[in-house]
């Protein structure tokens, strides 16, 4: 009984499936890494869908033979926000880039997390733009805090659906 109430509260019937009459509730998180950051990015991916979300991942979500640039926009204007995990290597990597580009240009959510960068490496580095210059970045020690806020913005979205 307390589990039916919760689904329903949830906006979930009990085999998952939308409640008659309304959309279900989709929250996604574009995570945009380079691909020697592949299994830091899946183990980030697993804590998000753990949260509520789900994720846009390159290596899980584009297939062989897919236009590349044109699923990552896609997947952009499909995703609520961008977590973009800033290393040394995805700093030089130009994808990287245009993902932060195509969220800016939307107005969504950009969180960058550093690993092996402090906020003074990457902010003195030519070519950061003055957006990640602008915005809190995180460390990748402190992102339980994230993961904590996402999945307050993912609840109160859903309340107001």
């Amino acid at each position: 009984m307390i589990e039916e109430q919760a689904t329903i509260i949830l906006g979930k019937c009990k085999r998952g499936e939308s409640m008659p009459g309304k959309e279900p509730f989709k929250f996604q998180v574009f995570i945009s890494h380079s691909s020697i950051d592949t299994w830091v990015a899946r183990q980030i991916a697993n804590h998000i869908k753990s949260c509520g979300a789900s994720t846009f991942l390159d290596e899980a979500d584009i297939e062989y033979g897919d236009d590349i640039e044109e699923k990552i926009l896609d997947a952009a204007q499909a995703s609520n926000e961008l977590l973009v995990l800033l290393t040394p290597w995805a700093t030089k990597r130009p994808y990287i880039w245009m993902e932060i580009g195509a969220f800016w240009g939307q107005s969504k959510r950009i969180v960058g997390i550093l690993h092996g960068l402090t906020v003074n490496q990457l902010v003195s580095q030519e070519g950061t733009p003055t957006l990640l210059k602008r915005i809190d970045l995180v460390d990748i020690n402190t992102l339980e805090v994230y993961f904590q806020q996402l999945q307050n913005r993912i609840e109160n979205m859903r309340r107001r659906k």
